[in-house]
């Protein structure tokens, strides 16, 4: 099963990024998680169809209309579903 993960850098801590991006994958039937990073980064990792992970990246590079992206480190992997829903992480 295809699976991505990602780094979201910049103005991603405090706009609801997580629910948002929650919200997401659940709409495109992804598994996986989202948190936020100590550093000021969101992390996610997402598993699912290649179009529906497509999507989301795509959607990742925008987030929700307060958060200001300025770069997403991504990383795409060929694995076995890992995870039943997506979640949000402390």
């Amino acid at each position: 099963m295809p699976q991505v993960h990602l780094f979201i850098s910049g103005r991603v801590q405090g706009v609801f990024f997580r629910t948002h991006t929650h919200k997401k994958a659940q709409e495109l039937k992804l598994t996986g998680w989202v948190k936020n990073l100590s550093d000021g980064r969101v992390e996610t990792f997402a598993e699912g169809p290649m179009q529906n992970l497509q999507t989301f990246v795509d959607w990742c590079h925008r987030g929700p209309p307060a958060a200001q992206v300025q770069h997403v480190d991504i990383e795409w992997f060929e694995g076995e579903n890992r995870h039943g829903y997506f979640r949000i992480m402390d």
